[in-house]
């Protein structure tokens, strides 16, 4: 199978596993590394030390799962049907949309593993990591290099439906 026929496959498979959004992209972040070390240089991570801790590393996917060339990146939506909830009044408290039902860690990392394995089959073992708030890498930074998305005003990956869904990613 040629490789464009592959990709066709892939987000049809993705598409399958309840992602709205997969793309392909390669794995050098070189030219956004100096941003992400000027940002943490400024101390704009405040008090997650966790984005200092792990430095260039974030812009270096190849160094966290050595011999990548590619990075799928794929989108699942979290926006419930019915709209907009009301604002909350008085003694009443709303959940975060993105955190009902399952924890997403899991939803999103089970069907990355899946759609890795829908590869696997197609093509043979090819040493992949699925990782999804799991792994120091710059998720935004790969999901609009993958064409899945656009990184917004206020730093977050944006899509035509705005910006709640969950990224997750294989390499």
């Amino acid at each position: 199978m040629d490789y464009g026929a592959l990709v066709g496959r892939i987000r049809e498979w993705g598409q399958e596993l309840g992602f709205e959004g997969v793309g392909i992209t390669d794995a050098d972040l070189s030219a956004a590394e100096p941003r992400l070390l000027d940002w943490l240089a400024q101390g704009r991570h405040g008090e997650m030390e966790y984005m200092a801790r792990h430095g260039a590393l974030r812009a270096r996917p190849t160094e966290l799962k050595p011999g990548t060339l590619r990075v799928i990146c794929c989108r699942m939506s979290y926006a419930a049907a019915g709209g907009e909830l009301p604002p909350g009044e008085g003694a009443h408290a709303y959940i975060a949309r993105y955190a009902r039902g399952r924890d997403y860690h899991k939803v999103l990392r089970t069907r990355l593993q899946r759609l890795c394995e829908h590869i696997e089959c197609e093509v043979g073992a090819f040493g992949y990591r699925v990782f999804t708030d799991s792994a120091p890498v710059m998720e935004v930074e790969l999901a609009v290099r993958a064409g899945i998305g656009w990184r917004g005003k206020h730093t977050l990956a944006l899509g035509r439906s705005g910006s709640w869904f969950f990224l997750g990613a294989g390499r």
